[in-house]
């Protein structure tokens, strides 16, 4: 009976320093990525063609060693705006008319969250021309004031800001929802002008205010404060010029005409505040306009159906 004792004593003394041993855990190498380059096709490029073909599209892919994951930065020269890439590999269609230079950057991550940043400068052409019938529904080849249909379902909405969802199918007004809390939204008049060929101004103005958020959600909008709620702020108005560029939203089919109006500047903006500068047009015609627009929280794609008078 003693040595069945000592025996089970000797076996739990055993287990005991067995499970108290420190077990040793190791992540392998946790090293940068290295060799990290930003490959940039540009469509068309050939030595008659050295900016491209007036497309626009830059095909790019980012290869190195050690790599899990891409975010690309499509022109450093503006506000820093990464976007994650799957696989490398993306393409990017340039709507600023002319020939332009853009500094483009790649952060590339690593196992552990380690990281490795690049940048490439590329130049790339850009030649756009509306459909003529475009021009004259927005214009009326001299000038044409719009506003905001409140009279119809969905004349606001927002949803998110990915090529495959074209409908607001996070939110959609009502009619004359907006009337109590901002009327502002309501009464605002954008007037755009053909000036001459390839010469287009949008005048904004708000005699109630400018419907929008506050801080950097305005789009630098002059005058909105700081902080606040989505309301009417007081704003002067403006004036600016716009062009029309091929659409950089990814958008494809008969959903969009394929042609976004850009504003020039940050003083502008058409039916709601808190947008960046690229409107897409999905319709326009003699009397109804419908547009889908990246929030400055950029994953949101907003809607504005306008009227005009």
């Amino acid at each position: 009976m003693k040595n069945n004792i000592k025996y089970f004593v000797v076996l739990a003394a055993i287990a005991l320093f067995v499970g108290c041993k420190k077990t040793d855990y190791s992540m392998g190498s946790l090293d940068a990525p290295s060799n990290v380059v930003i490959n940039a096709e540009i469509v068309g490029q050939d030595a008659a063609h050295p900016d491209g073909d007036g497309s626009g599209d830059v095909k790019f892919s980012i290869t190195g060693n050690n790599t899990l994951a891409y975010k690309i930065d499509y022109d450093a020269n503006n506000a820093v705006d990464l976007v994650s890439i799957p696989n490398g590999q993306v393409t990017k269609k340039y709507t600023t008319l002319g020939v332009n230079n853009y500094t483009v950057t790649a952060v590339v991550f690593g196992k552990g969250g380690t990281s490795t940043t690049v940048s490439k400068d590329i130049t790339v052409k850009s030649d756009f021309t509306p459909d003529a019938s475009i021009i004259t529904a927005l214009t009326n080849d001299a000038s044409k004031t719009w506003k905001v249909n409140e009279d119809v379902a969905g004349h606001f909405g927002v949803g998110p800001w990915t090529p495959g969802s074209v409908t607001p199918e996070w939110y959609s007004a009502v009619p004359h929802e907006k009337a109590i809390c901002c009327h502002c939204f309501y009464s605002a008049r954008f007037t755009f002008t053909k000036v001459s060929a390839g010469n287009y101004t949008l005048q904004v103005e708000t005699p109630e205010g400018a419907f929008t958020k506050t801080g950097t959600l305005a789009g630098g909008l002059p005058g909105i404060p700081a902080s606040g709620a989505e309301a009417c702020y007081p704003y002067s108005g403006g004036t600016s010029g716009f062009s029309f560029v091929p659409s950089g939203s990814g958008v494809t089919g008969s959903v969009t005409t394929g042609t976004s109006i850009l504003l020039g500047g940050n003083n502008t903006f058409i039916g709601y505040g808190a947008l960046l500068k690229e409107y897409e047009i999905f319709n326009v015609n003699a009397t109804d306009m419908y547009l889908r627009v990246q929030g400055t929280e950029t994953g949101n794609a907003w809607y504005l159906k306008l009227v005009a008078l």
